[in-house]
Order: structure tokens, then sequence, then C-alpha cells
């Protein structure tokens, strides 16, 4: 639920008589990102790394250390009987002597897709067909061994034995909108991040999945206009708080018996996010939630009887943050994981009982990813935001000594990708004012070298004049420090007034106040006479588990009363108008401005919400429910929290902007909205971008939107006084 901004560039003037000016297409288009690398694959030694070349004709491993190329393992120009000229993607498998490439990419949702995909013998140097059963494929497995791989066509799952150069068809009773074997299904895809739910066992003889029975989810449709006389419907299963999830079972089909066992998971189990085999034997890892997403735990199910034991079980008085589970890190006979249970998000050493050893990192600073495990040095890597909640830094500590290593050289964001067993990482950085610089390091630390530097771009910048954020604090409505930035007109004068436009996202362990790089449609906004604020109030993000939760059950009440807090700061400062601020936001930033204007007694004389959330009985169960538990169990929070209740009380010009293909906030919610004004004879403003999703993609979509909004905060608080 990203926010790009922009019409001209980001409040930039050039310092040149001669210098052109910039328009909309500049940013919607991408013109001032900063590049990336092509993404990489290591290698299971983890000395090497697999990429695909600019042209996607070839996959190309090179070292690591050296950066060097050691040899291409596949080129569309050389492979035997390959039939296309290039491919979308890759997966290698773990012997790295077979790989797969797709091509024919088709997007189901924000996530999935399926495609057309090809099997490569790197020995023999030839390409087929992965299957010639009709139907594009999804979410493809290798085995462990490389020797096989199950797949997903038409939600059942097949299984191809590379040796024996045959197929056949695990699961039978796949249906679109009822049966999902192997995939997942909307909901998991969005909350959980997950799109495929299968993992074979060491040996390969044994092949678990998590089979989805959606048949009681209710749908939901939306209209597709396209150039159609009569539009389409597309329907799927979405599951609202408080409605009918999937039924969720964990699996294992015996490869040699062809026989299909259900795992007896006990407990009150609503959600499996994921699966995994343990490193050797017939045990999987299964992990599950229950419906209230408080009480996390982990089971060892013995693929062969069925028979499964607790391992770790983790209550909390509000929610277990799913990400904490992708952080389980499993070798020999331990495995790591990031709990809260310190008060902040912390690493800690668990053996295969699941006797918790020691605590690995401590202090009143959240870890923000797990990223790799040296299994040989016994060195666990990771991302924390110790130093500052703005910044990200690189860590390691000794599993023995318990001796911590700042990796990162410099303060900023630091992100990294790491190769198996934690050898070398390539790493990301960027701060308010460099560009995004991506560096090779090995397991010290030492940088090798510079991958990509955005020095194009950074001469680019350095000719123009750029607005510069402002880091500050202002305080929320309880008194506490609350981070913020500003940014003023690149000729701002402190005897002038300015209006003023709060942008914001405010979600649950979200964060916009960040050292990092970006260009966005708000710095624009400064060339055309905007101060631009951001303010992280309650419930955002690194800043401990009781700032992150204190809006539990009560979602939109802190975060709009932290916005008016931080309103009447600005709006005393003698260079604001306080008759002249607008609040911005899109998706829980679009929720938040409707909430913000209506409990906040005309402090905002416009906002923009762009895809909001209008009544959380609207939303999808999984994260709905994580923080507001079901309309059920919470009515009057679920009551107090909806925009809609509240439309009466709505202070200010508003411009409601929503795509009307949104899979994810319905169109629902805006339309519910829209009534409610009118029932209260609000006056308002409404945009509606058709057959576009949440994400109102496309540069001449985002250059359309951001010329509108431009238009209407110029009209609603920059007219000059009379």
């Amino acid at each position: 639920m990203k926010k790009i901004f922009g019409l001209l560039l980001a409040g930039f003037l050039f310092t040149t008589a001669d210098a052109q000016h910039l328009d909309l297409r500049d940013i919607t288009s991408g013109k001032y990102y900063a590049r990336g690398v092509r993404p990489v694959t290591s290698s299971a030694d983890g000395e090497s790394y697999f990429q695909a070349d600019k042209d996607n004709k070839m996959i190309i491993r090179y070292s690591y250390k050296t950066g060097l190329p050691a040899d291409t393992v596949f080129n569309v120009e050389k492979a035997r009987d390959c039939t296309f000229g290039s491919f979308q993607g890759f997966l290698i498998s773990p012997d790295e002597k077979r790989l797969i490439v797709y091509n024919d990419y088709e997007p189901v949702y924000r996530h999935s897709f399926k495609a057309n995909y090809y099997y490569y013998d790197v020995r023999r140097n030839l390409v087929r067909k992965l299957t010639e059963n009709k139907g594009k494929q999804s979410a493809p497995v290798f085995s462990r061994d490389g020797r096989m791989l199950a797949y997903v066509i038409d939600n059942n799952i097949w299984l191809a034995k590379f040796d024996y150069d045959t197929e056949s068809q695990v699961t039978k009773d796949g249906e679109l909108n009822r049966i999902i074997n192997g995939g997942t299904d909307w909901v998991y895809e969005e909350e959980f991040g997950t799109t495929g739910l299968m993992d074979f066992s060491a040996d390969g003889r044994l092949l678990a999945f998590v089979r989805f029975d959606e048949t009681a989810v209710p749908r939901y449709s939306m209209q597709m206009y396209g150039n159609r006389l009569y539009p389409s419907l597309s329907t799927f299963k979405y599951p609202k708080a408080g409605e009918q999830n999937s039924k969720v079972t964990c699996n294992v089909f015996d490869v040699d018996a062809r026989t299909i066992r259900k795992m007896d998971i006990p407990g009150n189990t609503e959600y499996i996010p994921r699966i995994e085999f343990l490193p050797t034997g017939d045990e999987l890892a299964v992990m599950t939630l229950n419906r209230d997403q408080n009480k996390f735990e982990m089971f060892f199910a013995n693929a062969r009887s069925t028979v499964s034991r607790s391992i770790l079980n983790e209550v909390n008085d509000r929610y277990i943050n799913p990400e904490f589970l992708k952080t389980i890190r499993f070798f020999g006979n331990q495995f790591v994981y990031v709990s809260e249970k310190s008060g902040y998000a912390h690493i800690y050493l668990y053996d295969n009982t699941g006797v918790m050893q020691k605590q690995l990192t401590s202090g009143n600073y959240d870890v923000t990813g797990l990223l790799a495990v040296d299994p040989v040095t016994k060195t666990v890597f990771y991302e924390a935001a110790e130093e500052s909640p703005l910044q990200r830094a690189i860590y390691k500590v000794d599993i023995l000594k318990g001796i911590k290593t700042n990796l990162s050289a410099k303060q900023g964001a630091n992100e990294a990708v790491f190769g198996k067993n934690g050898k070398y990482y390539i790493n990301s950085y960027s701060n308010i004012s460099t560009p995004v610089i991506t560096t090779v390091h090995d397991a010290t630390g030492k940088e090798l070298r510079v991958l990509e530097d955005n020095a194009a771009l950074r001469n680019t910048l350095a000719s123009m004049t750029l607005p510069k954020k402002e880091f500050i604090t202002v305080k929320s409505a309880d008194g506490r420090d609350l981070n913020a930035y500003v940014m003023k007109p690149a000729d701002f004068s402190a005897s002038r007034k300015y209006p003023l436009v709060m942008v914001q996202y405010s979600g649950p362990d979200s964060q916009l106040v960040r050292d990092r790089y970006g260009i966005d449609w708000t710095d624009y906004l400064t060339t055309q006479g905007f101060i631009v604020a951001c303010v992280d109030g309650r419930g955002t993000g690194a800043r401990g588990e009781e700032f992150r939760k204190c809006t539990y059950m009560n979602l939109g009440i802190y975060e709009s009363d932290d916005q008016v807090a931080a309103a009447k700061h600005f709006a005393a400062l003698p260079y604001i108008d306080g008759n002249k601020m607008a609040i911005w936001g899109w998706s829980y930033g679009g929720y938040n401005v409707l909430m913000s204007m209506s409990r906040g007694y005309g402090i905002f004389k416009a906002g923009v919400a762009i895809a909001p959330v209008t009544d959380w009985r609207f939303y999808d169960s999984v994260y709905t429910e994580r923080f507001m538990r079901t309309p059920q169990q919470n009515n009057a929070g679920y009551e107090a929290a909806s925009p809609v209740n509240f439309a009466g009380k709505l202070e200010g010009d508003l411009l409601l902007i929503h795509g009307s293909a949104d899979d994810n906030v319905h169109f629902q919610n805006t339309m519910d909205y829209a009534a409610a004004l009118v029932k209260a004879n609000k006056q308002f403003d409404m945009f509606v971008f058709t057959d576009k999703d949440h994400s109102i993609r496309g540069a001449a979509n985002r250059a359309y939107l951001y010329e509108k909004v431009i238009k209407f905060l110029n009209a609603k608080i920059n007219i000059p006084d009379n």
C-alpha cells in the first residue's frame, strides 16, 4: 500500500538559467528512482550467486568474493530445443544441476502469479516444457536433491520426477473458489505474505502441503468495465472481519506409497502460515495461530505417524506479529526465533525440544529482521533499529560468546540480502540525501566492491536545489514524543506564512519517518509554496511493543488524535498559516484522513483520502481481527472506528479517490461513506479510476491522480488572502 507522489520533481529548482523544468512524467515514470541490482539467488555453498543478465537471455554464476562470472548455467541461444528468446524469471534446484524458467507471466493477486514453466537440465543442455497439461503453473518447489519438482495447476498439485521424465497428479479435488492444494487463498497472500505452502523432506520421499477449503468463505464480486457492452464480474473468496475463513489442514504425500496423510495438529488452530521439514528426518514443523492471533504454537509432526508434539507456545495479551514466524531458522538441533516477550523484538535461541537456551539480543530497541544463520561459525545476522527508530543497521551476534558486532559503517537505511550460511551479503544503503548504494560484503562487514552507486542520479540531483527533510519531534495527544519530518520551500522565509500539507499512513507497525532516500510528489509540493510535514503517531513501528500495540481494539482513535495534536503544534508556528492546513493519506492513511477530519474540530481545512477503509467490517479477517478482534467480540470498537458513523462531523473540504477494481480495500468502502456524507448533507469531491486496483498503477494514472490532488490542494488551502 505504497504512496507515490509527484507532479514536478520533488521540489527541485535548477540552479542554471537554461535548465528545463520537470513535469509529472519525470516522477511517475521513475526517472528519479534509485537503481538497484537484479535479483540474485545464492548457491548452495554460499560462495557464489546466480543472476539473469539484463536481457533475460542468460543465467550467470558470479563469485561473491571477486565479482567475476564463474560460468553461464543457461543461455537461450545455446540451450538445445529452446523455443523462446528470453525468460521472465527462474528457479535453481538445490543441487544446481537443474533449473526452471518461466514466461507468459500472469498475475493473480498482488504477489501470486502463474506462468508457463520450462525445465532445463544443466548437464544435458536441454530445455523442455515442464508439463504437457493444459493450464499455467504456479508455486513450484524443488526437492532438496533437485530430482523432483512439485507445482500447482488449477488448484491441484502435480509432481515431476526428472530422473524418469514423468509427472503425476498428487491431488484431484482442487477447484476454483472451493479447494486449493499447495497454493494459498487471497487473505494468506495479502496478510501472511505467502503464495505457496509446500515442502519436501530432506530425503525427498515426503511432500508436505496445506489444503484450503474455502467453500464456506463468502464471495466478493467486482464489476470490470473495460470496453465491453456488458461489464463482467471478477469473483473471488474474501473473508471479511468476523466471517468464515478457509478451513486449513496440513497433509503429507508419501511419494513412494502415493498416499496422503493428514497431520494431527491439536489445539485451536485457525491459521497455518508456514510449514517446513527439519534439516534431517521426517519431522515437519507446522506453525499455527489461533483466530485471535494472540497464540502462536509450533508443532513438530511426524510425517509418517501423523502424531505431533508442541515445541513452541507463545501467548500475547494482544497479538503475535506473524512476521516473527518467518524468522524461525533451523540448524543442527537448534532454531532461532524473534519474540516481543521482553517488550521489544529480540532474538532467542531454542533447542529442538522447545527449551529456550538463551536470549541473543537485548535492549530498548527492536530487531527488524533476522537475515541469516551460519551453523559453522555459530553466528546470527540480523537488522535492527538500535541506533534510532529512523535508521537501520546490519549486525551479527556470536551464539556461543554473545559478542555483537555492528557491520554497517554508514548511518541511515541499510538492507541486506545474505547468501547461504551468511558468508557474504549484498547491502543496499541510503539516507535522505544519498540515493541507494549497493555493495557486496563478507561476513566481517568488509566491503568487497560496489554493484551500483547511482552516480548518474547523484550528479543530476547535485545540479538541483532540493528541499531537505528536517527531522523533528512533536508531542502526541498524550504528551509522548513523536518522530516527524518537515520539508520547506527552497526559498523559505520565516517572515511568511505557508499552507501546510500533512502526509501520513499511521497503520500498525508502519513507518514513514525514516532516514532513507526518496523523491516523491510531496517534494514537488514545496515548489508550489506548501510546507509538508509527516508525523508517525502512536501505533507505528520500531519503538517497542507498547508503542506499537497501544491502538489494539481501538483503531483510528489514537492515530487521529495524534495527527490533530501535531496539526495544532504546526499551527502555532509563526511561519505556518493555521487556517490553511490539509491532511493526505492512502489506504490506512486514507482511513486516518477521514477519522482526523471528523475528530479534529476543523483543524484541517481540506483532506485527500485515497482508497480508504471506512468500516473495518468491510476489510479482511486476518488483518482486521489481529488489531480489533471480530465485530462480534468488539462491536463498540468497530463502531467507534468507523468514519461512516462520524460522517456528520466531517469538517473541511474532502477529495475521495478510489479504484473501482480494488480487490484489497474494496470500492464498497468509498461508496458506503459517500452515501453517509450525502445523508449528512456534507458536500465533497470524488473521483474513481475505472478498473484500477488498490495501487492505481501506471505512470499516466499516477500523473493524473497527483495533478488532481495538487489542483485540489491549491484551490482549497493555497489561495492568497484577499
